[in-house]
């Protein structure tokens, strides 16, 4: 399988969302329903409407696994106002938003290829900086992945009414 990565767009949106959706999925047949919920992200106007601002606010990226769109992510230079009230990093920075894969390529890389093109990008483009947040509760599965791919936890943080639980990781790309 050859994983090759391109820039995405507004015409990727619904293999994004289907992407998402099939995270929703697999997380629900998991029994992990507090990360996304059990209702498929595409059927969720704010969530749509928060995909899309991502996209338009950044570059989107879709891994494709032998031609077919396997994974994404978007860059900004920003996590974006649900997190305005942690300190700011103080320096330039690039944020991964939207991470997912289409989970029939589950372990095949494309996350893990799109994780080192974003720090590639970050580092073409003379920032020093690259972070994410993701979902901490459970097993902290998620974090753990984040790790494994280069990055270091920094903050916690709750959102939302349920306190969901929250924590954003740095990686240093120069």
């Amino acid at each position: 399988m050859t994983i090759t990565i391109r820039e995405g767009g507004p015409e990727d949106l619904p293999a994004i969302l289907g992407m998402l959706d099939s995270s929703v999925e697999w997380l629900v047949s998991q029994g992990r329903t507090v990360q996304w919920g059990t209702e498929p992200l595409s059927k969720r106007e704010k969530a749509v409407e928060a995909v899309a601002g991502a996209m338009a606010g950044g570059t989107t990226y879709i891994a494709e696994a032998d031609g077919v769109p396997a994974a994404t992510l978007t860059l900004t230079d920003g996590p974006g106002s649900y997190l305005s009230h942690l300190p700011a990093p103080g320096e330039p920075e690039r944020y991964i938003h939207w991470l997912a894969s289409d989970r029939r390529f589950k372990g095949r890389g494309a996350g893990r290829a799109l994780l080192a093109h974003a720090a590639e990008v970050t580092r073409q483009a003379g920032v020093g900086l690259l972070r994410v947040d993701c979902y901490a509760g459970g097993d902290r599965a998620l974090v753990a992945y984040y790790e494994a791919n280069g990055f270091t936890p920094t903050h916690t943080y709750t959102h939302g009414p349920d306190d969901w639980p929250g924590q954003v990781l740095a990686r240093r790309v120069r």
